[in-house]
C-alpha cells in the first residue's frame, strides 16, 4: 500500500462520519445544540469541510472549492476564503444553520472528491515539502495533512456524538 493510499482511507473516514452525522436530519436538529454554547453538528461538519478545503486547497495550489465552485453563495455567506470558523462567537457558530442536510453534505462531498484528486499526487517528496516556515521546526505537507486529519476527524467525532444525543432525546 502506498503512503497516499492510507491518507485517501483516512480521508474517506471522515467523509463516513459526516455522511454518518448529517443525513436524514431537519434543519432544526442539525442546528441543535446541546448547551447554549455548543457548537451544533451544522457548524462542525461546515467547519471541518472549510478547514479541509482551505488546507489541502493551499497544498495543492488551487483555489478553494469554496469559492471556485461558488459554495459560498449557496450557503447565503460572503465570498471570503479565510473564513473557516476559526474563533466563531456563539451567534455565528448559530448562524450555521442549513435547512437541511444537503448544503453540507454536497460541499464536504465536492471539498473530499477534491481532497482525494490531491492525494492521488502525492508522493514522498511531496510529503517532505516545506509549506509554512513560520514554526520551528518548518511545517511540511505531511505534517499539513495530518493535522488536518486530526482536526476533521475529532470534529466528525463531535458531530456523531450530538448526533447520539438527539437519537437518544426522541
Amino acid at each position: 500500500m502506498q503512503t497516499n493510499d492510507v491518507l485517501a482511507d483516512a480521508y474517506g473516514r471522515i467523509r463516513s462520519l459526516v455522511h454518518r452525522s448529517a443525513e436524514g436530519l431537519s434543519g432544526d436538529e442539525l442546528a441543535y445544540r446541546p448547551e447554549a454554547d455548543a457548537n451544533s453538528i451544522a457548524w462542525l461538519v461546515w467547519h471541518l469541510t472549510r478547514i479541509q478545503d482551505d488546507h489541502v486547497s493551499e497544498l495543492a495550489g488551487r483555489e478553494q472549492t469554496w469559492t471556485a465552485e461558488g459554495w459560498h453563495a449557496r450557503f447565503g455567506v460572503p465570498e471570503d476564503p479565510a473564513e473557516t470558523g476559526h474563533g466563531h462567537t456563539s451567534e455565528q457558530v448559530a448562524a450555521v444553520r442549513p435547512a437541511g442536510p444537503d448544503l453540507l453534505l454536497g460541499y464536504h462531498d465536492a471539498v473530499a472528491d477534491r481532497t482525494l484528486e490531491y492525494l492521488d499526487t502525492v508522493d514522498a517528496d511531496e510529503l517532505d515539502r516545506i509549506v509554512d516556515h513560520s514554526y520551528d521546526p518548518p511545517v511540511s505537507a505531511g505534517v499539513r495533512l495530518v493535522s488536518v486529519l486530526s482536526d476533521n476527524l475529532q470534529h466528525a467525532g463531535q458531530a456523531r456524538y450530538i448526533r447520539g444525543i438527539l437519537e437518544r432525546r426522541e
